[in-house]
């Protein structure tokens, strides 16, 4: 979640001309809290107290969302959901995008360079000439795809895929190359089970970028499920760690899939141990060529994670597999070793 940088001064000079001073002190009491809270990661305190500086400012006059913005931003960083999926929603339903613009000169006595409100500055410029100069004014960037992001990541946190996928939609129509929404649409998708879409997802995203390890290997998770795409999932596991050498996922997947059913293959041979022996031995050699085939990969699966208890277990059955005792008997030692360290 991206960080607050917030400062005092911003509401001060709300405030600095032909304000009730009631109301400002109100005003400098909310915005204190606020800060202190979110400076102690007290978001929970920090949120409403930034709506409480929105709600006053609002009051008399001055509908500044930057500060609705913050108490988004502390919602979700306190993972309070619904409010923040509110004013989230709120903000971008709104068209706020953050841009401001900023109003600065430097005063010539003091050399310091300070910060005015529109109507202060033009003053200045007209009036000022001798006592101030270097009158600039700069804008803000708009964080309006930052709320389209934040905004999902919430949802799909708090569960709600298809409301994500409805912000995506919305939010790839303004900002059709956001790498995030694409991202998120892909984990949206899978999360809802609309796997055929999430596939061509990361077909499509991999045409535009062919170097993401991370979308190979997930493509390569989904065509694994089917049999008749398996040599796929496999070239696709490939690409992923020849784009991450150290892809232990990947190189784990690989084995799952090179290997493929297991224990049905022992039930087929075991079946036809007595009745069909020939076959029974074409099978059982079929079978260890698999096992040899996924030897490498999972040893730089093992390699990536050596005190992983599953890698050492698939590996002490792949060892006694393809007739290596010696390294079976080392991966039984470590098998019990991990199994020894683990909480009872």
């Amino acid at each position: 979640m991206k960080k607050l940088i917030l400062g005092m001064a911003i509401v001060a000079s709300a405030f600095a001309f032909g304000q009730k001073t009631d109301v400002n002190a109100q005003l400098q009491e909310a915005n204190k809290a606020a800060m202190d809270a979110y400076n102690a990661k007290n978001y929970a305190v920090a949120a409403p107290k930034f709506m409480e500086v929105y709600n006053l400012l609002k009051s008399n006059g001055q509908d500044n969302k930057v500060y609705m913005y913050y108490a988004g931003l502390n919602y979700a960083l306190a993972n309070d959901y619904p409010q923040a999926t509110k004013i989230y929603t709120d903000l971008i339903n709104a068209g706020y995008t953050g841009v401001e613009t900023t109003y600065t000169a430097k005063d010539n006595k003091t050399g310091q360079v300070s910060s005015y409100d529109k109507n202060t500055w033009e003053l200045l410029k007209k009036t000022s000439s001798k006592d101030y100069s270097d009158f600039k004014t700069e804008q803000t960037k708009s964080v309006e795809a930052d709320l389209y992001e934040t905004l999902v990541t919430i949802l799909l946190n708090d569960k709600k895929n298809d409301e994500a996928l409805a912000i995506i939609e919305k939010g790839l129509a303004k900002y059709p190359n956001s790498a995030k929404l694409k991202e998120y649409q892909g984990t949206a998708l899978y999360a809802s089970g609309k796997t055929d879409l999430f596939m061509q997802n990361l077909k499509d995203q991999l045409a535009k970028n062919p170097n993401d390890a991370t979308n190979w290997y997930n493509l390569g998770v989904l065509q694994s499920k089917n049999p008749q795409t398996e040599n796929d999932a496999i070239a696709s596991f490939q690409k992923a760690i020849e784009l991450k050498p150290d892809f232990a996922n990947a190189y784990q997947n690989l084995v799952y899939t090179v290997i493929g059913d297991d224990e049905k293959a022992v039930n087929e041979i075991n079946a036809l141990r007595k009745t069909k022996p020939d076959e029974a031995t074409k099978l059982i050699e079929a079978r260890k060529e698999r096992f040899n085939k996924a030897l490498p990969y999972g040893e730089k699966w093992l390699q990536a994670m050596p005190n992983d208890l599953t890698a050492v277990q698939t590996m002490r059955d792949v060892y006694n597999t393809t007739r290596n005792t010696a390294k079976a008997t080392e991966m039984k030692a470590k098998e019990a070793e991990l199994q020894a360290k683990q909480p009872k």
